[in-house]
């Protein structure tokens, strides 16, 4: 697109009104551009709401965006303090909000996104390409239809409406939609008095090895404190390491190390055990209860709940027109997937990156945030707020800025457990790990152990993979 055209004048469309997308939005103020937000929920931070119980690794100091902070100073803003450790309700209702409320107009909520193409344009069609704007087709609240031309595009959807399955394929088990009633796929929200119920007494599988399934742990265990009878079943794809519950005292996300410590101190107590080496394959009702069928036909015992936390996916069905690069594993941008792999990154440093590793054969189209990662654990907040930043950059035609990284991210002291990550919806499926990392493989079979013992297979519970 040649600067100072006519389609320099069209707004450029972000979609989410999400953290990064109200960043995005920030950035492109401040550069002159004029963004217009499409929110698909009734409010700023939709997404963040739903996991609002649960607490950031993050403190406040990482997950304000500076370009937003300017932004919002005139309002009369000041960002709380800066060492405390914000949970998702105060993230969205602290923050998130407000900075939604200084952009004004700017931001539209029930608007879902429902297309993307070049104007006149399908997929096929080189003539004229790149001189086109973007029809960006939206379906509002009451059901009406619109289009809206942009000049670009900056998907910062996220990957929160698509969750992972409970099959170890990555399809859904058999059975796991006939038997939906049971299985769910957030952390559960124990304050809520029909969650509690859910659970109170009862016997809860857990699936996933990251950051949720450590927290959904640990407030099983404090519920079994309350509740006799109430137990929780961790089922693992893999087996149990010196890794397997973070980096503990060496993560330099302090917060996310204590949450590891935490779920291992409280199951350690007795309130759950570990069902290891297990890939579901199935679900199969049993007398009022659920049983997990493995793929090597083990069967768990029978279980009240599941709670699926193996992690998120991008959904890229309204992006079917234009032209993205993407890892044909990750699903993320074909120059970041190598930044971000968790087969090779899970022990060390996501290096900042910013419109160059983002960009895709379609110019002027870029995932950002979350979905920028695909499926892919690694995810923190900052690291979003540096892309947006070289986003607008590029988009303003300043390629110096761009490029240069304003950007320097902790190591993530962890091996093998969870990734670095900012926010509940990046966990860790247990796929993909060998023996060639640095950690455990899994067992030859399911094993059922408590956890806390000695593990059964080539890593010691003391010492590091």
């Amino acid at each position: 697109m040649s600067d100072n055209s006519p389609t320099d004048q069209l707004p450029v469309v972000v979609i989410g009104a999400g953290p990064i997308g109200l960043a995005a939005a920030a950035h492109l103020i401040e550069r002159n551009i004029e963004p217009l937000v499409l929110e698909a929920g009734p409010g700023a931070g939709t997404a963040v709401r739903e996991w609002a119980h649960v607490r950031l690794f993050s403190p406040w100091a990482e997950v304000v965006d500076p370009a937003a902070e300017k932004l919002l100073a005139p309002t009369g803003w000041v960002r709380p303090a800066g060492t405390s450790y914000p949970s998702g309700a105060d993230w969205a209702e602290l923050y998130l909000q407000p900075l939604a409320e200084a952009l004004g107009s700017r931001v539209r909520y029930g608007a879902r996104v429902t297309g993307v193409a070049r104007a006149g344009r399908d997929r096929i069609v080189d003539s004229g390409r790149a001189e086109q704007p973007f029809t960006v087709h939206v379906t509002t609240a009451d059901g009406g239809e619109e289009r809206i031309t942009a000049r670009a595009v900056v998907d910062a959807s996220g990957t929160w409406s698509t969750p992972n399955p409970l099959g170890a394929d990555g399809l859904p088990a058999h059975g796991e939609r006939a038997h939906g009633a049971r299985i769910s796929y957030r952390v559960p929200d124990l304050r809520d008095a029909a969650v509690r119920a859910r659970h109170a007494g009862r016997r809860t599988a857990v699936v996933g090895t990251g950051a949720s399934a450590f927290t959904a742990l640990a407030l099983l265990a404090d519920l079994a404190e309350e509740e006799p009878g109430t137990h929780a079943v961790w089922v693992l794809r893999r087996g149990l390491g010196g890794s397997t519950y973070g980096g503990g005292e060496a993560d330099q996300l302090p917060a996310r190390g204590a949450l590891g410590l935490r779920a291992k101190a409280a199951v350690e107590a007795g309130h759950a055990s570990a069902l290891t080496g297990f890939r579901t394959a199935g679900v199969e009702q049993a007398d009022g209860r659920v049983v997990l069928l493995a793929e090597d036909g083990r069967r768990s015992e029978p279980l009240d709940e599941v709670v699926v936390l193996t992690g998120l996916r991008p959904d890229l069905s309204f992006l079917s027109e234009v032209r993205l690069g993407l890892d044909e594993r990750l699903q993320a941008p074909v120059a970041l997937a190598p930044l971000i792999d968790p087969n090779q990154h899970s022990c060390g440093t996501v290096y900042p990156h910013g419109a160059a590793e983002l960009s895709h054969p379609e110019s002027d189209v870029y995932l950002v945030g979350m979905k920028s990662y695909g499926r892919a654990p690694t995810f923190l907040a900052m690291t979003g707020y540096e892309q947006v930043r070289s986003v607008a950059a590029a988009l303003a035609g300043d390629h110096e800025a761009a490029a240069r990284v304003e950007l320097t991210l902790p190591e993530t002291g962890v091996c093998g457990g969870a990734g670095l990550f900012d926010r509940p919806d990046t966990e860790q499926t247990g796929t993909g790990r060998t023996d060639a990392d640095g950690c455990c493989s899994a067992p030859a079979a399911p094993q059922l152990i408590t956890l806390g013992a000695a593990p059964q297979d080539s890593c010691s519970t003391t010492g590091g993979c």
